[in-house]
């Protein structure tokens, strides 16, 4: 199986996630934007069983805005690291903070959020897919 490893900004956390990801993609919802400072959030989906901190788990510290995302992060540098999704099943492990997995986006969700039209061809999703619970609307890019 493939691991990959990543951390936050200074390295005090450090994380694993094993195998592949269940999907990537952009989330475009101003949730992700204002947590993420940036016009829109790079994710990588994974399995809970399949991302582990490996160091530093006393520095690691969350922020529950909803049932939906229980955003996590590193109290020594502020570093952003990872999102449970406890109604998903998955955790995003942003995209960043893995640099060895290759980052093959297949999807905007929340598009009809967007500050940052990005024309690539990708489907563009008012929300979330249908099997995640979402419309799985597609909007026009």
């Amino acid at each position: 199986m493939t691991v990959h490893k990543g951390g936050c900004f200074c390295g005090a956390v450090e994380i694993e996630v094993h195998g592949t990801a269940e999907a990537m993609g952009y989330c475009h919802c101003g949730s992700c934007r204002s947590w993420s400072a940036s016009p829109a959030n790079a994710f990588t989906l994974w399995k809970p069983r399949n991302v582990k901190v490996t160091k530093g788990a006393e520095f690691l510290s969350g922020f529950k805005k909803s049932e939906m995302s229980n955003r996590q992060f590193c109290t020594k540098c502020g570093g952003h690291l990872m999102t449970d999704h406890p109604p998903l099943g998955l955790v995003d492990v942003y995209a960043a903070t893995i640099p060895t997995v290759e980052f093959k986006p297949r999807v905007h969700v929340n598009y009809a959020e967007t500050v940052l039209p990005m024309k690539d061809g990708l489907p563009k999703l008012k929300d979330f897919p249908a099997e995640l619970g979402g419309s799985g609307i597609a909007v026009p890019e």
